[in-house]
């Protein structure tokens, strides 16, 4: 029988003059914490465990909790406190998690406990980023390198095939034309590779992502998407984020051409964002680490890349496309890093996620 999910303190509830309410502190929580009753229903969760079930409260609150994470816990006596470490655990959308848990008696309400669930999904995410980085640093020496060496040649080849071309029949013409087409599409090639070793520092400003996102779709709709549906899951509520303007037009311009080419002229395209807590990383050069609640996510229904190389998707020259050059994705890190943010790929219900998380203006200094 479902009961109807009720805060066990009062939000508007304040603390005394020594410090917050117990609902301030719980809020503050990085720790994902849920509340079951004796039947195993959820009454309550911090917003720590609506970001990390990646769900709002409303769909949390009256749900079984084997549904939120995979486990029952109605086997284990409900009076005893329980911990269990590296827990394989199922999470909504049949997303795997190991994390530890903790379950304890919760008093004066008998059958009653509190189920907290704290991820090593931030440390794994440290380590990945970090091991992303080490690896890209020789790969964009290798492409700042290779177009230096090649870029002179190049323009060598282009004026001898022009020279050629206009002293040549009919049938010379097109093959000094097809010449200078290859050198100009190896341009464009080196070009894009050049983006990877630019360290020029790109100016920040607060920006509101949905009038970026706005631009963005009317491009994709008048061109590479055209007569696709695209979605718009938006909250409106949003503050800013720090960013700049030309780079998160890119970023999204890559990855809505990404997406349209995976789900195809049939297929569909969600654009979502939403306000996830919980989620910091360090700053380059120390200090407090930076929060990143604002997820802008690039959804679609295509097959999604191949296991083997969905672990190195972001990496340079790493691609599954016959006619791709693995530089799309380098390029998108590299340019969300440089906004403070971080970008991440998951399959989630049959569906392609790449999830951008950048920071708020404010947290910004």
């Amino acid at each position: 029988m479902a009961h109807a999910g009720r805060r066990l303190t009062p939000p508007g509830r304040r603390g005394d003059a020594d410090g917050p309410a117990a609902a301030e502190l719980l809020a503050a929580l990085p720790t994902a914490i849920l509340v079951i009753d004796e039947e195993g229903l959820v009454r309550d969760c911090n917003p720590a465990a609506e970001t990390l079930l990646n769900l709002a409260r409303a769909g949390i609150v009256d749900a079984p909790i084997t549904a939120m994470i995979g486990h029952s816990l109605t086997a284990l006596a409900p009076d005893q406190p329980i911990a269990a470490y590296d827990l394989a655990m199922t999470l909504p959308g049949a997303r795997p998690y190991s994390g530890d848990m903790a379950v304890s008696p919760l008093p004066d309400r008998a059958g009653w406990r509190i189920v907290a669930i704290h991820g090593h999904a931030s440390h794994d995410l440290g380590a990945r980023l970090a091991d992303r980085r080490g690896r890209a640093l020789p790969a964009a020496a290798a492409a700042a390198m290779l177009a230096h060496e090649v870029k002179n040649p190049l323009s060598g080849i282009r004026g001898a095939a022009q020279l050629l071309e206009s002293g040549a029949d009919a049938g010379q013409a097109a093959l000094t034309r097809l010449i200078r087409d290859e050198v100009d599409r190896i341009a464009r090639l080196i070009d894009r590779m050049e983006g990877l070793t630019d360290t020029r520092t790109r100016a920040l400003e607060p920006l509101n992502i949905h009038t970026v996102l706005g631009q963005v779709r009317e491009l994709a709709a008048a061109g590479f998407a055209a007569g696709m549906t695209i979605r718009e899951l938006y909250d409106p509520s949003l503050p800013d984020v720090m960013g700049n303007r030309d780079a998160l037009v890119q970023i999204l311009v890559n990855l809505l051409k990404n997406a349209a080419e995976a789900a195809g002229r049939h297929g569909a395209i969600t654009l979502r964002t939403a306000y996830r807590q919980g989620l910091s990383v360090a700053r380059l050069g120390g200090g407090d680490r930076l929060a990143l609640p604002i997820e802008l996510a690039v959804i679609d229904d295509g097959p999604g890349v191949p296991e083997g190389i969905a672990a190195h998707m972001f990496d340079p020259f790493v691609t599954s496309k016959r006619d791709g050059t693995g530089l799309g994705l380098a390029l998108v890190e590299k340019l969300v890093e440089e906004m403070g943010g971080i970008v991440q790929y998951r399959r989630d219900a049959g569906c392609t996620v790449l999830r951008l998380l950048l920071p708020r203006a404010r947290d910004v200094r």
